[in-house]
């Protein structure tokens, strides 16, 4: 398989003697490698490149109009970065000067004029060998971050999912139905897209919302649930559901889980600072607590 991949490899031969074109073509066809192209202008060596797509290039290197060295310095911004696209420069310069140039600006391997035909096939090999194994890498690469991603995305949908089970189950104990926190959750989303807000921290705020009231899965029953009005005492203890959702989900290395922490803890300060449970005022209070308790004030007016 591997053999015929490198037989069907797309050869471009670049030389501006019709006879060194024609002594490789011989060459490469004798192999079994079929799939080539020649140029004996080098000014058209960039837009065959992006028509022929090249998994390897033989270059001469002194050639009229523009040399090799021009032409893999033009070559640099059609490569796609971190591909592996090997060129092979065959030269009658024999000079040390010359290899080291062409070796640092693009060129994989070098060999001089007159070649031995069997030494040129082998280098041809052995550059196309690395060329596909850098692309069957990268579009194994390719697949493993697809199925990362996918992977991800079920990890945060589970997520989310949990988090919004926890809501629930905390606003049960006052909100037979649930709905609240759900609601709280999409008018909260509606005001940070109206604020501006980038679309990643609207759909934070869309699921962080909904555990705003999550502390008071720690407030006693005969005060969360107490039918009449609560004297000052057990007002005190209501207050408290804040920094109990806060502990609850503090320490979360996930923006979500943070923005979580800061909306529990937040949701209840006031802009004239006679909120609970910091006194925050004004711009102090996070725009995230803000926001949800807007949204919780209108969801309680309109329920």
């Amino acid at each position: 398989m591997q053999r015929e991949l490198i037989r069907n490899a797309r050869i471009l031969i670049v030389d501006d003697q019709e006879a060194n074109v024609q002594l490789l073509e011989r060459i490469l066809g004798r192999r079994g490698y079929t799939n080539l192209r020649r140029l004996t202008d080098s000014r058209e060596v960039a837009a065959v490149y992006n028509e022929f797509r090249p998994d390897l290039l033989l270059l001469d290197l002194h050639m009229p109009h523009q040399d090799g060295f021009t032409v893999m310095d033009g070559l640099k911004a059609l490569i796609p970065p971190g591909s592996f696209f090997p060129i092979l420069v065959l030269t009658a310069d024999i000079t040390p000067e010359a290899k080291q140039r062409a070796l640092s600006i693009g060129a994989k391997d070098f060999l001089t004029k007159p070649f031995d035909p069997i030494e040129v096939l082998l280098r041809i090999e052995n550059l196309l060998e690395t060329r596909f194994l850098h692309l069957a890498l990268r579009d194994h690469n390719q697949m493993l971050e697809q199925r990362v991603g996918e992977r991800t995305k079920e990890l945060e949908e589970a997520h989310f999912e949990m988090l919004e089970r926890l809501a629930v189950a905390a606003e049960f104990r006052d909100d037979q139905t649930g709905q609240h926190t759900r609601r709280v959750g999409e008018t909260a989303a509606i005001l940070a897209r109206n604020l501006g807000l980038a679309r990643d921290q609207v759909e934070l705020i869309r699921h962080a919302a909904p555990l705003h009231d999550v502390g008071k899965i720690g407030i006693p029953d005969n005060i969360l649930l107490k039918p009449g009005p609560l004297t000052p005492e057990e007002f005190e203890v209501i207050k408290t559901h804040t920094t109990i959702g806060a502990r609850i989900l503090a320490g979360g290395k996930f923006p979500l889980l943070q923005m979580a922490e800061e909306i529990a803890l937040s949701h209840h300060e006031r802009w004239d600072g006679k909120g609970y449970p910091r006194g925050l005022r004004g711009e102090a209070i996070p725009l995230p607590g803000r926001i949800v308790a807007l949204a919780d004030v209108f969801d309680a007016i309109i329920s």
